[in-house]
């Protein structure tokens, strides 16, 4: 008839140390299933597979909030997305939920029938996963990682058609439909394979038209309508060297005439001031371009050139439209490959980070495939193949 202990709720207590020698206690009404406990427990701390209960009773969003103060700095945009991701699907839907609550099953259902879009997935799947696989390593909260083997189903099959870029006659046509102040922008674009916001961004301290080439040492971004310098290009393969063509040499000339910039280099800051005098390539007003503006010259050049071709995406619905500025640089790279420039100097110019992408996306269209398989089958062309004598 003892007197019974505040904490002891049911008629067995188990008690035991964890790894840091602190006292925990876990009340049941049976012996056996206390003593059950009291065996795993001892298994998982002798091995380091113990795991506090207590810690993983936190809801994500508290983790969240302890989580993403410890996160280095990364770009603005990247940082950008991820509090979009967090804040538009993840915690709307688990944000109450405990962390040991989270199971496999459920985050897949979720993540296959609730987020759309391939990338949007992508990108959510990779912050839940971070996360979580941080709380396993935060002296374990939870054992394992929930969100580990998450599968995504791989992004729906364009045409071939929606991806080879346009021809160099096509380029042409289109600069001849474009405002005739446009037209060195795109020609450099074409010539160089720049990215928009290296060309954009790409100050006269960095030109040297006596050696004819660009150095890309930063570029210019865009986060929620919001420009700004950053210090370094997409990849540590985008710090390179780019060869200007005669053409390419013209069309700085043509800017340069035009503003005379200042040749030497401001420094970033903070990246908000863009100091646009130093900039080759800018506005009519001699502001910043920005792609929303160069859009409105853009579309109806291509479509004054009979050219534009509307595709509706499977994976997001909308609309776009074929040929892409950005396409201009995939014409840059086919070319190169066409003269027979070797692929991994093709990789070094374009900036990429592996040259297998240069292989698999900078191909001929179907169509010349399909017109040099015919005129290799067509009789009149057909190689004409003589016998052999061979001795036995």
């Amino acid at each position: 008839m003892r007197k019974r202990r505040r904490d002891c709720l049911g008629s067995w207590q188990a008690r035991y140390r964890d790894p840091a020698g602190k006292q925990k206690a876990k009340n049941f009404s049976k012996k056996g299933d206390a003593d059950a406990f009291l065996d795993r427990v001892r298994t998982r701390v002798r091995s380091g597979d113990y795991t506090d209960p207590k810690r993983g009773q936190i809801t994500l969003q508290e983790w969240w909030d302890l989580w993403w103060e410890g996160q280095p700095e990364r770009r603005a945009t990247t940082t950008n997305r991820k509090i979009s991701n967090w804040h538009a699907h993840i915690r709307p839907k688990w944000g109450g939920w405990r962390l040991c609550d989270l199971e496999y099953q459920e985050l897949q259902t979720w993540l296959t029938k609730e987020v759309k879009g391939y990338h949007t997935r992508k990108k959510v799947l990779e912050l839940l996963r971070a996360m979580l696989r941080a709380a396993v390593r935060d002296n374990k909260r939870i054992p394992f990682n929930p969100a580990a083997d998450i599968e995504i189903e791989a992004p729906p099959k364009k045409h071939a058609d929606d991806l080879r870029p346009p021809t160099r006659e096509q380029c042409a046509l289109i600069r001849r439909h474009m405002p005739s102040y446009y037209q060195p922008l795109v020609v450099f674009l074409e010539e160089t394979g720049m990215r928009w916001g290296e060309a954009t961004g790409l100050r006269w301290g960095h030109v040297d038209l006596e050696a004819e080439h660009a150095k890309v040492k930063e570029v210019l971004s865009e986060d929620k309508g919001t420009l700004f310098r950053q210090d370094a290009p997409k990849t540590e393969h985008g710090f390179r060297t780019v060869p200007l063509t005669p053409a390419a040499v013209a069309a700085v000339q043509t800017m340069v005439n035009r503003w005379r910039p200042k040749k030497k280099v401001s420094p970033i800051g903070d990246g908000r001031d863009l100091h646009a005098d130093e900039l080759v390539f800018r506005g009519p007003q001699g502001g910043v371009l920005t792609r929303h503006n160069f859009r409105r010259t853009w579309i109806p050049a291509i479509q004054g050139a009979g050219l534009a071709r509307e595709v509706v995406s499977k994976e997001t619905g909308r609309t776009e439209w074929w040929p892409r500025v950005h396409d201009l640089r995939h014409v840059f790279a086919t070319r190169l490959k066409d003269l027979g420039v070797p692929e991994k100097d093709v990789q070094t110019v374009m900036g990429h980070e592996r040259g297998s992408k240069v292989t698999w996306l900078y191909q001929h269209s179907a169509e010349e495939v399909a017109a040099e398989v015919l005129a290799l089958m067509s009789p009149q062309e057909a190689p004409v193949r003589t016998l052999r004598a061979v001795s036995a």
